[in-house]
C-alpha cells in the first residue's frame, strides 16, 4: 500500500454518514481515483455544503470506494469523520497544510 499523488482527481459522492465513500464517477475535465490504484492512499477532500473533511483515504476498486482511513482535519475542529449528508458532494485529491 503506496501513498500516490495524482493530478486533477475529482469525483463526485451522494454517500450519507460516517463511512466509506462510494465514488459516482469523474468531474468532466478530471480524472478518476483510479488513477491512485487499488489498495493505495492519498490525501483527500470532501466538501459538503459548508462542511469539510481532510484525511488520508484508501481507495478500492471495488464499488469504488475511498475509505476515510485517518481524518486529519474538518470544519468541527476535531479528526472525526464529519456525518455526511445525502446530497451531491465534491471528493478530491489535495494535499494537506500540516
Amino acid at each position: 500500500m503506496a501513498l500516490v499523488l495524482a493530478d486533477r482527481v475529482q469525483e463526485t459522492t451522494v454517500t450519507s454518514g460516517t463511512g466509506s465513500i462510494t465514488l459516482s464517477g469523474a468531474v468532466s475535465g478530471f480524472q478518476s481515483f483510479a488513477a491512485v490504484g487499488n489498495g493505495n492512499t492519498c490525501y483527500y477532500t470532501i466538501v459538503d455544503g459548508t462542511a469539510w473533511e481532510v484525511g488520508i483515504g484508501t481507495y478500492s476498486t471495488t464499488g469504488p470506494t475511498l475509505a476515510r482511513t485517518t481524518v486529519l482535519s474538518n470544519s468541527s475542529g476535531n479528526t472525526s469523520p464529519l456525518t455526511l449528508s445525502s446530497a451531491s458532494k465534491p471528493v478530491f485529491l489535495t494535499y494537506p497544510s500540516e
